[in-house]
């Protein structure tokens, strides 16, 4: 007897690299919201962007411009800062997810440390939920910064898959095989406590699929390697593509 099929997986386009190569030459095209509503016909179950406090890829007139285009949800990635927190409460996305963030790093390196900051994030997150967002924290897979997250009142996490797929790419393949089952002991963990489970960072066709088969997972969100693939073979190729592998894993 083989087991039922699993439920769809959601992926969510995050097109904050399109605004990093239009921001590269200061002009006014790639347009992200022009790749969103592209990645929307491709089917995409959302949309995510990230407000960093430098703005070094979406700004805020991005913001505004995909909360009035886009048809399908906006997962609103932001800093729990004062600022972000008023962005969110003004515009009113669908979900905000709540990431650490450094000035200095390249990308988001980490998970947020919500078991040691609790009570600030219970505070800064009561607004974004009285407001009816969703609010997601990225966290890695430690049971600590899962169950702070449910202390809190989070409605999701999503783990931070970026070590994974580093150590799949570096072919330190014990080590690789050894931090999915961690993960999937998170997606457990946190699915028992009442959270929805999503996953993303560093994703790729080589690394979506045994994260994309947790069954407890409900949405993944993937971008900078959608928007490199596309530069090869299009954003609806690259987005089309992932959806496959990632049906396949279910």
């Amino acid at each position: 007897m083989t087991n039922p099929p699993l439920p769809p997986l959601r992926l969510g386009v995050n097109i904050d690299h399109v605004a990093t190569l239009r921001n590269a030459r200061g002009s006014a095209y790639p347009d992200p919201v022009r790749a969103a509503l592209l990645a929307e016909d491709a089917g995409a179950d959302g949309i995510t962007a990230h407000l960093r406090e430098d703005r070094r890829h979406i700004r805020d007139d991005d913001i505004a411009r995909l909360i009035g285009a886009l048809d399908r949800p906006l997962n609103f990635e932001m800093a729990a800062t004062a600022e972000m927190q008023a962005i969110a409460l003004r515009h009113r996305p669908h979900a905000c997810c709540i990431v650490p963030e450094k000035r200095e790093e390249r990308t988001t390196e980490g998970g947020l440390d919500v078991a040691g900051d609790e009570s600030r994030l219970a505070d800064f997150i009561a607004p974004l939920r009285d407001a009816g967002i969703r609010v997601s924290m990225f966290i890695g897979h430690d049971t600590r910064q899962i169950e702070a997250s449910a202390r809190i009142g989070a409605a999701v996490v999503e783990l931070h898959t970026g070590h994974y797929c580093d150590l799949h790419h570096e072919g330190r393949l014990a080590e690789r095989d050894a931090e999915l089952e961690a993960l999937r002991q998170g997606a457990r963990l946190a699915h028992s406590l009442g959270l929805e489970v999503h996953a993303g960072h560093g994703l790729t066709f080589d690394t979506v699929g045994p994260v994309a088969a947790f069954p407890e997972l409900r949405e993944l969100n993937i971008g900078h390697f959608i928007i490199a693939e596309a530069v090869f073979i299009g954003l609806e190729a690259a987005i089309r593509g992932m959806r496959a592998k990632m049906d396949a894993a279910r």
